[in-house]
């Protein structure tokens, strides 16, 4: 683990309070609908290089 999960600003809780808090926030997380997947970005066609006069070629 990087660092603490849960950073107390005030107060002197002791581990009962922090186990109550850990478990609410815990259940918050739970509760919340998984994100959806994002697709990955289908990757483009090349289209070869065709000059702005090609029209009057192709005949």
């Amino acid at each position: 683990m990087a660092g603490p999960v849960v950073h107390v600003l005030r107060g002197a809780p002791d581990e009962t309070e922090l186990a109550a808090l850990v478990a609410v926030l815990s259940a918050i997380r739970a509760a919340r609908p998984p994100e959806p997947e994002v697709p990955a970005p289908r990757p483009r066609r090349r289209v070869s290089f065709q000059a702005a006069t090609s029209w009057r070629t192709s005949r």
